[in-house]
């Protein structure tokens, strides 16, 4: 049996996780099913779950890349890009997004698993949030606290985004998150 290099195992899993992306964006997280996702990755079981010990793993997968994605545009664009890629996104993808929140509050398994997902990035957190300081944010409150902040307008504009509500002009959204954490100038 032939050795599969590890760049073809990256790749192998990244079309699995791209296919499973379009599959729960479209059918939600339970009407996802296996036979779909098989379906629409073009794989069999056997060879989607030798990358993914389950369903639930696979979807941890797709979520934790799509927050990856758009905490790269934020860091390494900047928080208008990221509010621009928002609304350019697809409202049922958000809603996955959304979904996979829920999930976690009601699922003791689910949330266990996002938390272990959680404890393997947290390594990358000092260069996030060193990479955050770089776009000169105001430093009299803690960092943290400024990245949570844009974390709440960002994930409400998602929500906006899924629910189609009317979205707000973004010059102005961005005007006002600007003026909360911009450098405050001494008196």
């Amino acid at each position: 049996m032939p050795k599969i290099s590890h760049e073809r195992k990256a790749e192998r899993r990244a079309e699995i996780v791209a296919g499973a992306r379009r599959c729960f964006a479209r059918e939600g997280y339970e009407g996802a099913t296996v036979a779909r996702l098989e379906a629409e990755i073009g794989l069999s079981r056997g060879a989607i779950f030798n990358y993914f010990e389950s369903k639930a793993d696979l979807f941890l997968a797709v979520v934790e890349q799509t927050s990856l994605e758009y905490t790269e545009i934020w860091l390494d664009r900047g928080f208008r890009a990221l509010l621009d890629e928002i609304v350019r996104a697809d409202a049922d993808w958000l809603a996955v997004q959304l979904e996979a929140i829920r999930r976690f509050r009601t699922d003791n398994e689910f949330k266990r698993r996002a938390q272990e997902q959680d404890r393997r990035l947290a390594e990358t957190r000092p260069d996030r949030m060193e990479r955050l300081r770089a776009q000169g944010l105001r430093d009299d409150v803690p960092l943290e606290t400024v990245g949570i902040f844009l974390g709440i307008v960002a994930n409400g504009l998602a929500l906006r985004v899924t629910v189609a509500d009317p979205l707000p002009d973004l010059d102005e959204l961005f005007e006002l998150v600007q003026t909360g954490v911009a450098p405050r100038r001494p008196r």
